[in-house]
Order: C-alpha cells, then structure tokens, then sequence
C-alpha cells in the first residue's frame, strides 16, 4: 500500500521510514498504550498525516524543537522523520515522562536511523528549552498549554498546539488568563478541528 503526505514532497524513502515507524507502533501498542485499539485501523491518517501536518503548518528553518508529552512519538517523531529530509539542521527533543513510552521513542529514534533527543522526565522539571518551536499534541487544555510555552518557547518562538471540535472553548478560557498572538489552521484531517500556531504567550 501506497501512502502520501498531503502537502508535503518527500522522498520515498521517508515515507519507508514512517511505514517502518508505524509498524512499530503496531508492535508496541500490543504491550503499552500507545494509540488506541481502534485508531490503530486509521493510524496513517489519524496520527502520521495528523502529526504531518503540524510540520507542514510550521515550516520550520532550523533550530531546535521541542515536543511535549511525546508519549507514542506523534507528532514529535513524525517531526523528526520529516526534518531529516526536509530540514536537517532542525535539532528535535521529546519529553516524556513515562519510562516506557520513552524507551519505545529510542527505540524509533534507532530502529529508523532518525536522530532526535527523548528526556524522560515531567514537562515541568526539565530546565527552560528556550525552543524556536514547541508542540503537544492531546496532552493538556491549551490554558495549561501556555503555562509549558512560557517556561520552554523561546521569546520569538512558535507554538503549535492542534486541537479537537471544543477548540473555540479552549480559546476563550485561554483568553481568560493569557495574552498570545494565535492563527488558526483548520486541520486536514478532521474538519471540524484546528491547529492553533501561538508566539508570544505572556500571563494577563
């Protein structure tokens, strides 16, 4: 089976690369939860195209990036997948606190040939990354979110937090406690979703 990234050209061989990364997914799950049961049916367009995408709204040049609560690599190692080809002299860090997800997130980073960083620890107690782009994706509601942000985005970063249908309510409760620049990019997956591209997150 032929897969495709919508908006992206890349070369045959990443998209061997995240078919062999999803065929790990298939493995792990058996044995920790890493997607779930049912989303593993749709995993190419529900979690490698959904992750693909907060790439492609990004556009990174370089830099480092820093994915939060990376749990089964998406979109942190669909990102670092993507970059290798796409843009190498991105440097990509996952932080994720459960000690299996990030053994399975070494695992990728070896079993793909695919360089990016895993900190086993929690969000809060890894020191300030000071990223140029920071992403979570299904972690947190995005009033928390901005709370990572502050601590880990760099002043002239970008966030990019994709959210389900209750979006515009997060929105608004974010709104309540913090100042931040957003777009809003429908997502391609799912039409009733959005990726909220944030910078300069600063408290009310």
């Amino acid at each position: 089976m032929t897969h495709s990234l919508p908006g992206l050209d890349v070369s045959r061989e990443t998209l061997e690369k995240l078919s062999a990364y999803a065929d790990l997914v298939r493995k792990w799950t058996r044995k920790i939860n890493l997607v779930s049961q049912k989303s593993l049916i749709l995993l190419w367009d529900r979690h490698i195209v959904d992750s693909a995408q907060v790439f492609s709204a990004v556009a990174p040049t370089g830099g480092s990036w820093v994915d939060l609560g990376s749990g089964g690599g998406f979109p942190g190692a669909v990102v670092a997948i993507l970059a290798q080809e796409l843009t190498p002299d991105l440097v990509l860090t996952c932080i994720e606190s459960d000690q299996r997800k990030a053994a399975f997130l070494r695992t990728v980073s070896r079993e793909t040939s695919t360089p990016f960083s895993v900190l086993d620890a929690r969000i809060e107690a890894v020191p300030p990354q000071d990223a140029q782009y920071l992403s979570a994706r299904a972690l947190a509601p995005l009033t928390d979110l901005l709370g990572f942000a502050e601590r880990h985005l760099a002043n002239d970063g970008t966030a990019i937090f994709p959210k389900g249908a209750r979006h515009a309510e997060e929105l608004a409760e974010a709104r309540k406690h913090w100042e931040f620049d957003v777009q809003e990019i429908t997502s391609l997956t799912d039409a009733q979703a959005v990726l909220f591209k944030i910078g300069a997150p600063r408290r009310v």
